[in-house]
């Protein structure tokens, strides 16, 4: 597959003295175990542990770069400025900023830690132009993994972490520490109350459109998030999609048949009872 050039990403740097101790303290990400060449997920949480931003971390030399949309990152860039007060760090943003997925291992590139888990090579590059498909594989990759995101999936400050999956891809860190929404997300981690899932949604027609709602019997039990034809990401409430499973009663996207498959790579199943917590 030829490289593809992402037009919507943008890149907020943080550098100077105390930048990843400064970063540790606010992201859910464990920026102690952020290796050279890799691009791990990760989100800054409201105080109640919802999503208020996500991105990929990555480093640049002594600075530390989260890439993000670029409609988040005026507003993260505001956020961190906020937490910033007098540390000796430096903040700037690059909106938009040249992204680039390549589907081999490349020179310069950051392999994607949420497709590595699935299994997929997925390389980004920043900064440099070259030429690129104007098929997006990635998306339809992304799709077919199981990777969620802002915007497409869901709405930021709506979804918990462990929603869009960031407890099994490597965005949530449960030991080094507190950041922001740490507590909330800690609870539904040991308590196991995560009920709702990001799921691949597959169909022998083609899909309605993205926001299509899911239903068992007329009652809602997700949405559709990213359409590419007969396939679609959803977060969906797996309880209830399990007991359907169960029953052989019917999942519908609007009037279209549809199988749900939460991804294997997260070794999760469907509960079978309405009383069960996801794993």
């Amino acid at each position: 597959m030829q490289p593809t050039a992402l037009a919507d990403r943008a890149v907020v740097t943080v550098s100077g003295q105390g930048a990843q101790d400064f970063l540790q303290a606010l992201i859910t990400t464990d920026l102690g175990q952020l290796e050279d060449g890799e691009a791990k997920p990760g989100a800054l949480l409201t105080p109640q542990g919802k999503i208020l931003f996500d991105f990929l971390v990555t480093r640049d030399g002594e600075a530390i770069r989260l890439e993000t949309g670029t409609d988040q990152a005026e507003a993260l860039l505001k956020r961190l400025t906020m937490y910033k007060l007098r540390l000796p760090i430096l903040l700037s943003v690059t909106s938009p900023s040249a992204v680039t997925i390549h589907f081999a291992e490349t020179s310069g590139g950051y392999r994607d830690a949420r497709f590595a888990k699935a299994g997929q090579t997925v390389y980004r590059t920043y900064g440099a132009e070259t030429e690129t498909s104007g098929i997006d594989e990635h998306e339809r990759l992304r799709v077919t993994s199981g990777i969620a995101v802002a915007g497409s999936d869901y709405a930021l400050q709506d979804a918990f972490p462990h929603d869009v999956l960031m407890d099994k891809n490597g965005a949530l860190s449960f030991r080094k520490g507190c950041y922001v929404g740490q507590e909330v997300v800690s609870r539904m981690q040991h308590r196991g109350t995560a009920r709702k899932r990001v799921v691949i949604v597959t169909a022998d027609t083609a899909l309605p459109a993205t926001g299509t709602p899911l239903t068992v019997k007329d009652r809602p039990i997700g949405a559709l998030g990213t359409v590419i034809g007969r396939s679609a990401l959803a977060i969906v409430r797996i309880d209830k999609a399990g007991q359907a499973m169960a029953s052989g009663e019917a999942i519908l996207a609007g009037d279209v048949p549809v199988t749900l498959a939460l991804p294997a790579w997260t070794g999760l199943e469907f509960p079978a009872e309405a009383d069960e917590a996801s794993a």
